[in-house]
C-alpha cells in the first residue's frame, strides 16, 4: 500500500467518522474539513456506499447514515450526552490550542456512538450554551441537568422563582430556550407564560423546579436571533 492509499484510507475512516458524528453534513464541509476537492469527497462516499456502508444522500441538504445501522459499543444517556457537550463548552475557552484540539478530536469520537435521537438533541444543546470562565468554581445550583433535557425536549417548566432581595418566591410556567454560564452564576432564558415575554432567570434563585410532560412548540429563533432582540428592546 503507498501513501496515497494509506491516506486515503485514512481520509475514508475519518469521513465515517464525521456521517456518524453529524447528523447531516455536506460534502462541501467535508472537502474543507479534509483539504481535498468536493469531486474528491464524491469518490470517497462512492467508495464507502460500495463498501457496504449505508449513507443517505439528501440532495441539496447532504448525506447521513441510515438509522440503526451500527450498534454502538458503548451507550450514553441523554444527560451524560449533554454533561459531556456542557464540558466542550468549558474546554473550549482553555488557553492551550494543543489540549482543545486534543479533547475535541476525543469528543467527536464519542458524539460517533451517540444514538441518532441523542444526537440530534446535543447538537441543539452545543448551539444554546454559552460558557465563559469561573474562576472560584462555585457551585451554586442543582438544576442544570433537568434544564438541559427540558430544553432539548421542549417540556414545559415549573419553577419557584426567589425574588430579588427578599425571600419571597413567585411560581411560574416557563418555556426553557437556552443556558448561559457567567463567572458568578449559571443562568437560564426561557418564555415565561406570566409575563408573555422571554425572562433570564438565575439557576441559583430556582427553589423548586418541575419538570412536565406537556411540550410547548419550539421556538424557531437561534439564541443569536434572540440576542439581537434582546438588544433592540433595551435600546430602541
Amino acid at each position: 500500500m503507498n501513501d496515497n492509499d494509506t491516506k486515503r484510507l485514512s481520509r475514508l475512516t475519518a469521513i465515517l467518522t464525521q456521517l456518524q458524528t453529524k447528523r447531516l453534513i455536506t460534502a462541501t464541509a467535508l472537502a474543507s474539513k479534509f483539504n481535498v476537492s468536493i469531486r474528491t469527497i464524491y469518490r470517497d462516499i462512492r467508495a464507502l456506499e460500495q463498501s457496504g456502508v449505508p449513507i443517505i444522500t439528501e440532495e441539496g441538504k447532504g448525506y447521513s447514515l441510515m438509522e440503526g445501522y451500527r450498534l454502538p459499543p458503548v451507550s450514553f444517556t441523554e444527560s451524560e450526552a449533554n454533561a459531556l457537550i456542557t464540558a466542550e463548552k468549558f474546554v473550549s475557552k482553555n488557553k492551550d490550542a494543543s489540549f482543545v484540539n486534543e479533547y475535541t478530536a476525543a469528543i467527536e469520537k464519542i458524539k460517533s456512538v451517540l444514538r441518532y435521537k441523542t444526537k440530534e438533541n446535543t447538537e441543539l444543546l452545543s448551539s444554546r450554551i454559552i460558557v465563559s470562565q469561573n474562576n472560584s468554581n462555585d457551585k451554586t445550583s442543582n438544576y442544570l441537568a433537568s434544564l438541559q433535557l427540558a430544553l432539548t425536549n421542549f417540556n414545559l417548566t415549573t419553577i419557584d422563582y426567589q425574588k430579588p432581595d427578599t425571600n419571597e418566591t413567585s411560581t411560574r410556567i416557563i418555556e426553557p430556550f437556552a443556558l448561559l454560564s457567567t463567572q458568578e452564576n449559571w443562568l437560564l432564558v426561557a418564555w415565561c407564560r406570566l409575563r408573555k415575554n422571554f425572562r433570564i432567570f438565575r439557576l441559583d434563585r430556582i427553589r423548586r423546579l418541575d419538570v412536565q410532560y406537556e411540550k410547548f412548540e419550539p421556538h424557531k429563533m437561534t439564541l443569536q436571533e434572540y440576542f439581537e432582540l434582546s438588544k433592540k428592546q433595551n435600546h430602541p
